[in-house]
């Protein structure tokens, strides 16, 4: 299995105000202290490839926010030119507390440019169904699987707070599935968020998303099934945080996560 870890697991994050920013030096160092080969580069200038080189790292993607559903606006403009690419449909604003619908124009503008990138960068880009993107509850993912062809990224915390079991979902579509974020999920307040009594941003900072083994996803059904199914891409560790000051050790909640990991891997 090849495991990856990702800045917002340390409270690393593109939007503005979210909480402390953890320097990169440390978020790298303690990576590799938990044994981690791979990280993905977080929001835009938080990491370089030279300085995740340095702490004996390998790049597993990057997470790019873009709009796919403007027809005035060419996505492939916007993206960078290595790597995997793991896109969420973007709205245009800041944050992920609220999104417009799309009409049918915004629909067809998406799942072209979706057919676009699939087209001119194959295997190097997936889209990352998102709280608060284009691309949320289950009925979007749906369409996105009818009407495109771009593999997705199966990120078991949005997919759940979106409305798709990400369990069900790797039985009917693990040959899409091209790139993971594990997360685990407190059931609760992620209903809140489906049902809009709860704004995301908040639910994140309550905890909504929890160590691998104590929330509600059976994390063990889904690196089964896409073990049986040959997927061998990145499995991303990601637990979303909001951290108030530098003195939280979100890395204990890694740590965690990799000690349940290796529990589910030792007992297949």
């Amino acid at each position: 299995m090849k495991l990856a870890g990702a800045p917002i697991s340390w409270g690393v994050c593109e939007v503005p105000g979210w909480g402390h920013q953890l320097p990169p030096e440390r978020v790298l160092s303690e990576m590799r202290e938990l044994g981690l080969t791979a990280t993905e580069l977080g929001p835009q200038g938080f990491l370089t490839p030279g300085l995740i080189e340095r702490y004996g790292l390998r790049l597993a993607g990057a997470f790019v926010p873009v709009v796919l559903h403007d027809p005035g606006h060419d996505p492939l403009r916007d993206l960078p030119g290595d790597g995997l690419l793991v896109l969420a449909a973007a709205t245009g604003d800041d944050g992920y507390d609220a999104r417009p619908e799309l009409d049918a124009g915004g629909w067809a503008t998406l799942l072209g440019n979706l057919d676009r990138i699939a087209a001119e960068l194959g295997p190097r880009a997936v889209l990352h169904p998102h709280v608060g993107t284009m691309v949320e509850t289950r009925a979007e993912v749906e369409r996105v699987l009818e009407g495109s062809s771009m593999p997705l990224c199966l990120d078991t915390g949005h997919l759940l707070v979106g409305g798709t079991d990400p369990v069900a979902l790797v039985e009917q579509a693990a040959a899409r599935i091209a790139h993971v974020h594990l997360k685990d999920v407190d059931a609760g307040l992620a209903a809140r968020v489906t049902d809009g009594t709860l704004a995301y941003t908040q639910a994140v900072r309550e905890g909504v998303y929890r160590p691998l083994g104590q929330g509600d996803i059976d994390i063990a059904a889904i690196v089964t099934g896409l073990a049986s199914s040959g997927y061998d891409g990145w499995y991303v560790m990601e637990q979303d945080v909001i951290l108030s000051g530098p003195g939280e050790r979100p890395a204990e909640d890694v740590r965690r996560s990799l000690a349940y990991l290796d529990g589910v891997l030792g007992a297949g």
